[in-house]
């Protein structure tokens, strides 16, 4: 176990990142000036979970993976896979289903990258002179 403050520092950073970037990806499309960073940030956090999910497991995140590490160098053992269903199961001092949570998770993610696109081409479209 390590009482280094670096890791409770570092574990402090990776939850307020994660909560800000899980915030922005489900909510950055309503901001039009914003919208084109949604489009960057939800494409990213998808290609993550679906591309390097490949190799590493579907849903890999690699700040889940990071944030893992520095929890185990903290002493915490039989992480879950999901850092959704890790903190739900805090927050809520019930143990959530990480399949229920799995599918909440990959449906709200795959509705906000919906609705950005949606957004990102509506936006597009509304730019660009009418050839008319």
């Amino acid at each position: 176990m390590m009482n280094d403050p670096v890791y409770h520092i570092l574990d402090a950073c990776f939850v307020v990142f994660h909560v800000l970037l899980i915030g922005f990806n489900l909510l950055g499309w309503a901001w039009r000036s914003i919208r084109r960073l949604h489009l960057i940030a939800i494409s990213a956090t998808l290609l993550s979970w679906f591309g390097l999910g490949v190799a590493f497991g579907w849903g890999y995140c690699p700040l889940t993976d990071w944030h893992w590490d520095v929890k185990r160098a903290l002493g915490e053992s039989a992480l879950p896979a999901s850092w959704v269903k890790y903190y739900l199961d805090r927050l809520t001092s019930l143990d959530w289903d990480a399949g229920v949570v799995d599918v909440l998770v990959i449906g709200f993610g795959l509705g906000a990258f919906v609705v950005s696109l949606a957004l990102n081409l509506r936006d597009l479209r509304r730019r660009r002179p009418s050839s008319d």
